[in-house]
């Protein structure tokens, strides 16, 4: 898939860890890839296929090597600082803690949120107007946040601090939003709710999304384009007409076809009956 409307462009894009010693890594290899503004993309691999590693060059952790570029809305932002790619990206951690501040409040956390990539001489005070926004904003988790503004994160629950991760990662409605297997530490029933509502504002607030996941069910179930990821290359990719009715027998018979190897990771197989069925890619 190509073009130059593309919202997000990948082009050439590599990454190698340790690089000569004998614990290199090529942790992405080559990656070309055009995002459309309204795609909501689901990424599956196994563990180490370099999924996650996608996810954090897109957003500045670290640059990609010598002749990659990544171009957001028509902007080169490929050397730009992680600080600086935060005004262009909203992001959900595998573990809540990562995205939310707990010894500070809801709405404290949604004021930072609120002014991510933007100067540093910020002041999370919140106004009247600011708290409306706030409240606005978590009523349709329907979990009582928006009448708890002034309660520490600390005291959520993990479901609940994800949750709110999700509205802080969408607050400034960033050109695109990552997903970063934003349910692997939740419990089954709390993983369902957190998805439906990511599936909900992706589609209220028409963001493009790109979701990574081990869950092969929830790959063929969300999302209108599913991405293969294997050995740091992206070896399949469907859209919503090619992925349409696809069983996860139909993805493994890609996957083998694709790469010309064996699939043999049971560990994703296994995953489809629970998301929560295998550790997060530590990559």
């Amino acid at each position: 898939m190509s073009g130059n409307n593309s919202l997000l462009q990948l082009r050439s894009v590599s990454k190698v860890f340790a690089r000569a010693t004998v614990d290199m890594v090529m942790a992405l290899d080559n990656i070309n890839l055009d995002v459309h503004a309204e795609d909501f993309i689901t990424i599956i691999g196994s563990n180490g296929a370099g999924k996650t590693s996608l996810l954090n060059v897109i957003a500045g952790v670290y640059p990609p090597e010598r002749g990659g570029k990544i171009i957001i809305n028509g902007s080169d932002i490929t050397n730009l600082s992680e600080h600086r790619h935060a005004q262009y990206i909203g992001r959900v951690y595998q573990d809540p803690h990562i995205g939310t501040a707990a010894k500070m409040s809801i709405e404290e956390n949604l004021s930072l949120a609120l002014m991510r990539g933007q100067s540093r001489g910020l002041g999370i005070a919140t106004n009247k107007q600011r708290r409306e926004q706030f409240r606005l904003g978590l009523i349709p988790l329907g979990l009582g946040l928006e009448d708890r503004l002034t309660t520490p994160v600390g005291t959520l629950s993990g479901g609940q601090r994800q949750a709110l991760a999700l509205v802080m990662a969408t607050l400034s409605k960033p050109s695109l939003l990552l997903l970063d297997e934003h349910i692997a530490t939740l419990d089954p029933n709390t993983a369902r709710i957190v998805l439906e509502l990511s599936e909900a504002i992706v589609k209220q607030e028409k963001m493009t999304t790109m979701m990574v996941t081990h869950n092969m069910e929830l790959a063929l179930r969300y999302g209108n384009r599913l991405i293969m990821m294997h050995k740091g290359r992206i070896i399949v990719d469907l859209d919503h007409k090619q992925r349409k009715n696809l069983t996860v027998q139909n993805l493994v018979t890609a996957f083998e076809r694709a790469s010309g190897e064996l699939f043999a990771d049971d560990s994703i197989l296994l995953s489809t009956a629970n998301p929560n069925a295998r550790p997060p890619d530590k990559q």
